[in-house]
C-alpha cells in the first residue's frame, strides 16, 4: 500500500471516530466492555443513557417520524436476535439491552449485521477462552450433555431444557467485549467500504 493509499484509510477511519454519534457510541461500549470484564455485568445506566442519547440525536437529525421509527427499529433487532439466547441462558440480560442500545444508534440493517459479527467474535472468543482457561474437555462434555437431554426431551414430546448448573460451566465470558468488537469491526470495515 502506497502513502497515499494509507493516508485515505486514515482519512476514512478519522471520519468516522470524529463524529460525534460514533464517538458517544464508542465511549459508551467501552465503558460496558470494561464493565463486563470487571464484574460480568453491564450498567443499565451505560444502557439508558446510549439509547436516550440516540433518540434525541435521531429526532434532532431527522423528521418526527422517521427518527424514533429508526431507533425503534434498531431496537427491537437488537432485543430480538439476541433475547432467545438469554432465555436459553447463553448471554445475560445484560448483553442483549446492550445490542439493543447499538440497534439505537445504528437502526436495523446495521444492528443485524454488527450481531452477526458479534457472533463470529464472540465465538472466536469463547474457543480462545476455554483454550487458556484448560476447560476445552468441560466444554465438550457440556455441550454432548445438552445434545444428548435435548434430545431425548424432544422424543418424548417435551420442551428440552438445555440449563446447566453453574458448577457445570466452562467459563463465563464477558460478552460485552464481544458486542463491542463486533460493533466498532463492523463499522470500520463499513466505512471503508467493505460491506
Amino acid at each position: 500500500m502506497q502513502v497515499g493509499e494509507m493516508q485515505s484509510v486514515f482519512d476514512l477511519l478519522a471520519m468516522l471516530f470524529f463524529n460525534w454519534q460514533m464517538a458517544a457510541l464508542t465511549i459508551l461500549l467501552v465503558f460496558a466492555a470494561v464493565a463486563d470484564c470487571r464484574s460480568h455485568r453491564i450498567p443499565n445506566q451505560i444502557v439508558m443513557f446510549g439509547i436516550a442519547f440516540a433518540v434525541i440525536d435521531q429526532c434532532v437529525r431527522w423528521p418526527v417520524q422517521e427518527g424514533p421509527l429508526f431507533v425503534l427499529g434498531g431496537v427491537l433487532v437488537g432485543l430480538g436476535l439476541f433475547l432467545p439466547l438469554y432465555l436459553l441462558r447463553a448471554m445475560g440480560a445484560g448483553d442483549v439491552k446492550l445490542l439493543a442500545m447499538v440497534g439505537a444508534f445504528l437502526g436495523p440493517t446495521d444492528t443485524f449485521r454488527v450481531a452477526l459479527a458479534t457472533m463470529i467474535i464472540g465465538g472466536v472468543m469463547a474457543i480462545v477462552f476455554v483454550v487458556l482457561k484448560g476447560t476445552v474437555g468441560r466444554l465438550a462434555q457440556n455441550l454432548r450433555s445438552l445434545f444428548q437431554v435435548g434430545l431425548l426431551d424432544v422424543l418424548v414430546g417435551r420442551a428440552p431444557d438445555l440449563q446447566l448448573a453453574p458448577s457445570l460451566s466452562a467459563g463465563r465470558l464477558p460478552y460485552g467485549v464481544a458486542i463491542s468488537a463486533g460493533t466498532m469491526g463492523y463499522l470500520v470495515a463499513r466505512q471503508l467500504g467493505f460491506t
